[in-house]
């Protein structure tokens, strides 16, 4: 992996075990097509696994989306969404090129972000900003049930012990 120099990201207000996961509607994109969702009809399917990326076409975002492919996450019994600051045709150009096997929320004005309080400001670039890496294990009934969020960039989790946190193993 390419050396970079850390950016420390601050504080974060994120909601933790036991808090309502902030409710949104976005569009959902699958390798087909994309329509609006919530995030409460989402969960009325089962457990769910929010996965926060920056830009899909970042190095980071496919790094992560690698990694849990590798690690086989599509195949757990959770559902495993991501959720971006990129627009639907972004990610269903990526979802395609890359044979992804999830689906992933457009939030190309990262609002979803600002909600979970892990948005942060993209240097030099006014009026853009991005999610922080971050999971969030969300129970049917909307409660975060676990969470990880990078404090500094880049930063990704120990996936063995997320794997852990997030009960997936």
């Amino acid at each position: 992996m390419p050396e970079f120099e850390a950016v420390d990201l601050g504080p974060t207000d994120h909601p933790t075990a036991g808090d309502e996961a902030p409710e949104f509607t976005r569009p959902l994109v699958t390798d087909e097509f994309w329509q609006d969702q919530t995030l409460s009809e989402l969960v009325a399917n089962g457990r769910t696994i929010l996965v926060f990326t920056p830009m899909i076409g970042s190095f980071v975002g496919k790094y992560v989306w690698d990694e849990l492919t590798e690690r086989g996450w599509a195949d757990c019994d959770e559902q495993v969404v991501g959720v971006t600051a990129s627009t639907p045709y972004a990610i269903s150009r990526f979802i395609d090129e890359n044979d992804a096997p999830f689906t992933l929320f457009a939030d190309p004005a990262n609002g979803v972000a600002d909600d979970y309080g892990i948005a942060h400001a993209l240097d030099g670039m006014t009026g853009i900003s991005e999610p922080r890496v971050a999971f969030f294990a969300v129970g049917e009934d909307c409660t975060v049930e676990a969470a990880w969020v990078a404090t500094e960039w880049p930063e990704f989790p120990d996936y063995d012990a997320l794997e852990e946190r997030l009960g997936l193993i």
